[in-house]
């Protein structure tokens, strides 16, 4: 079954989870809503969405600098100062700064990398794809390689570069990890990463 734009909107506006969230738990329940939900729910995104309703205006800006060659700036936010100031939240900062250096992500979520660009990959990346295959063959290969493209410029999807450390587990699943456990929504808002010679 084919999961419309239209569907992952209408899921997104109930869950509030991200749209790619949104778009994999429609085609895991087949289309069905309440299944995706249920499937949102599991995974914990839902719960997270909820507090991503709260204003997080408090937080701290961290920097790393690898080598003299690589710096970063990344702004995380929470609800509170209480939270902002905690060895835990600060340690979180750090480790997004450390991952940028490393990673050199372009956006922080999907919904930051523009339209055109996006369409731009996809056209790409269908006219690389194997002529001698089905179209929906082609088509799925094509949308399978422009989720490894976002993979690798979208911070939130991207596996932290100390995947030994963190278990391989991706920058939004570490987000959701501290906002479970400070029961506050947590967003890293922005960042700027500065290369020598760049």
């Amino acid at each position: 079954m084919s999961v419309t734009a239209q569907d992952v909107k209408t899921l997104r506006e109930r869950t509030g989870a991200g749209m790619m969230e949104c778009k994999r738990a429609l085609e895991e329940a087949n289309g069905d809503a309440d299944k995706a939900i249920e499937i949102l729910r599991v995974k914990g995104q839902a719960k997270a969405a909820k507090r991503g309703e709260r204003e997080a205006s408090e937080g701290v800006v961290t920097s790393y600098v690898h080598s003299d060659r690589i710096g970063v700036l990344v702004e995380v936010n929470c609800e509170t100062d209480f939270v902002a100031r905690t060895d835990e939240f600060k340690e979180f900062a750090r480790d997004i700064a450390l991952h940028v250096a490393g990673a050199a992500p372009r956006w922080v979520s999907e919904d930051d990398v523009p339209p055109e660009e996006l369409e731009a990959e996809r056209e790409v990346l269908a006219q690389q794809a194997d002529t001698s295959k089905p179209p929906e063959v082609q088509q799925k290969m094509t949308e399978g390689r422009l989720r490894k493209w976002l993979e690798s410029a979208v911070l939130l999807d991207q596996e932290h570069v100390h995947t030994d450390k963190h278990e391989g587990r991706t920058i939004e699943q570490l987000r959701t990890d501290i906002s479970t456990k400070t029961g506050e929504n947590v967003v890293i808002r922005r960042f700027a990463r500065f290369q020598v010679g760049d």
